[in-house]
């Protein structure tokens, strides 16, 4: 099969390498019918990952049609259409009892295009496939469905419901790429008062008012406003920079919740001399992906509106320009970016 593979910091290239095939009995092969380009892909390109081997498939996010199974899946079969989790679950461990798949112990949390192979090619081994496989609701798009693999669940998980988002409150995303905007998004699920989203892109502002944001502003006036004043109930850093936690330490009032989603990949203040009064919580963590059940849901029932989080398209071979465009997303507009195979 052809898939994009990593080979060192600044080097991919499309490949033909080995078609998976099932190693445990518990693994599913997957042809992948839409997956996408990642914030943490290009961490990994930019070698701030250096867990990840070069001759490693990239890509965690897909859906497909399963081809096989292992004689332990009973929840999928070949010929059903699925949604790939970027976590993989044991389901047995403490950890995934508890819904906390991305801490699994019993072989799971983030192994696609990480450490083991991933989703950006034709054919993806799906290990523990009972619990991380989705079944595709009838009458959603691949591109629409895809953004359940991590993005919303991210957005929602580590973001909306780790900042206890409730009825009411003033929310502030601070960084409106895909993950921001997915979290502007889902907190409309807990019917915030305000929501404001904060980026120096004007097209992401324009995006985040689009997708719902009450305001879309630079970090200027408005918040400046929220940190003399009443501040935010909920502040969430969803762009993995020192600035935005710091801005978010400025904007969030007393008593409120920080919720870091973005990866950071160099040290963030944490001004204690200023904060120790305040009474925060501030929360960190990765995606476990234990709601992508109930956000289907959301979606099925018209709840939850995903489709123009997507704004750029790419056959599956054009890989390579797909990370172009993302990875110069303030310039070229690009938000979530998939990339689309023959078939699944």
């Amino acid at each position: 099969m052809r898939a994009l593979v990593y080979h060192g910091p600044g080097r991919v290239s499309w490949d033909t390498v080995p078609d998976p095939v099932v190693e445990e009995p518990t693994d599913a092969v997957v042809r992948v019918g839409t997956t996408t380009v990642c914030g943490s892909d290009l961490h990994i390109l930019g070698g701030r990952l250096p867990q990840v081997r070069p001759g490693t498939v990239l890509g965690h996010e897909a859906v497909g049609e399963v081809v096989e199974t292992g004689h332990e899946v009973h929840s999928v079969r070949p010929g059903d259409q699925v949604i790939v989790s970027a976590v993989s679950a044991c389901g047995r461990c403490e950890f995934c009892r508890d819904g906390h798949y991305g801490q699994c112990h019993g072989g799971g949390g983030w192994l696609l295009g990480h450490l083991i192979d991933g989703a950006q090619a034709e054919y993806v081994r799906v290990p523990f496939a009972d619990h991380s496989l989705h079944r595709l609701p009838a009458g959603l798009a691949g591109d629409d469905a895809v953004l359940f693999s991590e993005v919303l669940p991210t957005a929602y998980e580590v973001g909306v419901r780790n900042g206890r988002v409730r009825p009411g409150d003033t929310v502030v995303v601070v960084g409106a790429g895909p993950v921001g905007l997915a979290a502007v998004r889902t907190a409309r699920l807990h019917a915030p008062g305000r929501v404001i989203a904060v980026d120096l892109s004007p097209a992401r502002l324009a995006a985040a008012a689009r997708l719902g944001a009450d305001s879309a502003e630079l970090p200027g006036r408005l918040i400046a406003d929220l940190a003399e004043g009443p501040g935010a109930d909920v502040a969430i850093e969803a762009a993995g920079d020192p600035e935005s936690f710091v801005l978010c330490t400025r904007v969030v009032r007393q008593g409120g919740h920080i919720a870091n989603i973005g990866t950071h990949g160099v040290p963030a203040m944490l001004h204690l001399e200023a904060l120790w009064r305040k009474n925060l919580t501030i929360s960190t963590g990765q995606v476990d992906t234990f709601s992508t059940p109930a956000l289907l849901d959301f979606a099925t029932s018209g709840r939850l509106h995903v489709s123009d989080l997507v704004t750029h398209g790419f056959p599956l071979d054009r890989v390579e320009e797909a990370y172009e465009a993302f990875a110069r997303g303030s310039e070229t507009g690009a938000l979530k970016t998939v990339l689309r195979g023959g078939r699944g």
